[in-house]
């Protein structure tokens, strides 16, 4: 079997992204089967490997991924050669070279020069400043690959998580949950569960909008009148849709683990008792892309900059979760092909 072509964009270069990464790839057993190539700069990996006094630790520098070595680490330079490292500060400089690796990422999964694409944690302030006009990661690939339904989604080997309203004021979350965007993301969801996870009959866990999941119209009406109708479309579609839950039981008595996937209706509602339950190991992974794209599950973490007190947890899983997608969805497309002859 061909080695997978994993391309990781560097993030914020003061925060803990490089630290992460180079801990992962330090592990023999991440890298087997793989082709690594991070999209980023050379000057700021080798600040951070002194930094955390990494030992035998060394990138493959190279101008383009067809020249990767697929027993090395390799870095790709996208950045401008004046790059400073400041650890722990946001700076626009550290935006513009974030935003710099994600295009050359974006460049080459498009040209099929990678296979798929893990990204370090961004810092959504000074990225903006530097001209990414995106809420995040998800909306950014979202753009770029024409998916205009996609669902964000956390992961690890206890429960998947998603949303439908993802990075959005909490003051707009009421009225941007319709009827149409749960259906939405309940086939989104549904597909991807199928083709990317090898599940043949998902069953999906919705959970209601209000406290209780509205006490039956005493504490809000958008379960009776949207959630719960969307349920029922997407059970007329096949779909094995179960709800509405309140929220606060659902992850409290455990009741999460008898579902394959959550639906979730905001960030926080979901998210939260998530990565209260499974934060070190957690992964982020856009539902609905033709490309496969995964994260960890935390942020740039500036706090713990150069102190080799990041966990690399979550990126090695982040590695290993994009390959196995890839694997799931490339065996999904063969036999779906085979069956059509």
């Amino acid at each position: 079997m061909k080695h997978i072509r994993v391309g990781i964009t560097h993030g914020d270069i003061n925060g803990i992204g490089y630290e992460v990464i180079m801990k992962a790839l330090n592990d023999p057993r991440v890298t087997e089967g793989k082709t690594i190539i991070v999209y980023g700069s050379p000057k700021a990996a080798a600040f951070h490997r002194k930094a955390i006094e990494l030992q035998n630790f060394s990138f493959n520098l190279i101008k383009s991924a067809q020249e990767a070595n697929p027993k090395r680490p390799n870095i790709i330079d996208c950045c401008d050669a004046e790059v400073k490292v400041e650890p722990g500060v946001s700076t626009i400089d550290a935006g513009k070279a974030a935003f710099q690796a994600l295009k050359a990422a974006v460049t080459d999964l498009k040209n099929n020069a990678i296979d798929v694409v893990v990204t370090a944690p961004i810092n959504k302030k000074n990225i903006n400043e530097a001209g990414f006009e995106f809420p995040g990661h998800t909306e950014f690939f979202a753009s770029q690959f024409n998916a205009p339904q996609h669902v964000m989604v956390l992961m690890n080997d206890v429960m998947k998580v998603g949303v439908v309203a993802g990075h959005i004021p909490v003051s707009e979350i009421a009225s941007f949950i319709t009827k149409d965007r749960i259906l939405q993301k309940l086939e989104l969801l549904n597909s991807s569960m199928i083709s990317d996870f090898g599940i043949r009959k998902p069953r999906i866990a919705v959970l209601g909008l209000n406290p209780h999941a509205g006490d039956d119209g005493l504490l809000g009406n958008e379960e009776q009148s949207i959630i719960i109708p969307a349920i029922q479309e997407a059970r007329n579609k096949g779909i094995m849709a179960l709800g509405p839950y309140a929220a606060d039981g659902f992850f409290g008595s455990g009741e999460f683990a008898k579902f394959d996937v959550i639906l979730g209706m905001y960030h926080d509602q979901a998210l939260a008792p998530f990565k209260a339950l499974a934060f070190d190991n957690a992964v982020n992974v856009t539902f609905g892309l033709p490309i496969v794209r995964v994260s960890p599950g935390h942020g740039t973490a500036y706090n713990l900059v150069g102190q080799n007190q990041a966990s690399e947890l979550s990126m090695i899983q982040a590695i290993f979760t994009a390959c196995d997608i890839f694997e799931a969805r490339t065996e999904y497309s063969n036999l779906t092909a085979n069956q059509l002859k």
